[in-house]
């Protein structure tokens, strides 16, 4: 792996964190969004989860961004702030290399650092190279939702994985 930096998510990222994401809403079945984000939308979303604390990475090579991970709220109701929704995905060309690795890890030692104490993964299936990042990272497997999302015109079934961040 090349130098791959790891650094807080800004605003002028956006249309780089599009681009990343959007080609899994466009190309697979792993994103359940079915249209493309717009970086108005983007930028709605990123200020709302920044101002509720919740971490937005992205890996860096050289000037060009290779991934993005972020947090975000597991459920809406409050007794759920300290569970964490947590995502990472990266360009086609950066898979297999470490950054999934070292992106996450970065997002999972920030959830821990602001004293969140759940983090659950949706895997869309089938995924077993997510599956084996998580599993990697110390989540575990805690359920399969059968064919729960509709895309590409068929139902797609999700695993939900969990892991304790105040446990490690």
């Amino acid at each position: 792996m090349s130098d791959v930096v790891v650094r807080q998510a800004t605003e002028a990222d956006i249309p780089a964190m599009n681009a990343v994401y959007n080609e899994y809403i466009l190309d697979s079945h792993v994103s359940f969004d079915l249209e493309p984000w717009s970086d108005a939308k983007r930028l709605e979303w990123f200020r709302a989860c920044a101002e509720d604390g919740y971490p937005l990475l992205v890996a860096c090579e050289g000037d060009e961004i290779i991934g993005v991970s972020w947090s975000g709220p597991w459920r809406p109701k409050k007794a759920y702030r300290g569970s964490v929704e947590s995502t990472v995905v990266l360009a086609p060309d950066a898979g297999g290399r470490g950054v999934g690795t070292q992106l996450y890890t970065a997002l999972l030692d920030a959830l821990r650092s602001d004293g969140f104490h759940r983090a659950y993964a949706i895997i869309a299936l089938p995924n077993d190279r997510s599956i084996a990042l998580h599993r990697k990272l110390g989540y575990r497997e805690v359920g399969v939702l059968e064919d729960v999302g509709f895309k590409d015109g068929k139902f797609h079934s999700t695993m939900l994985m969990e892991l304790a961040l105040d446990d490690a």
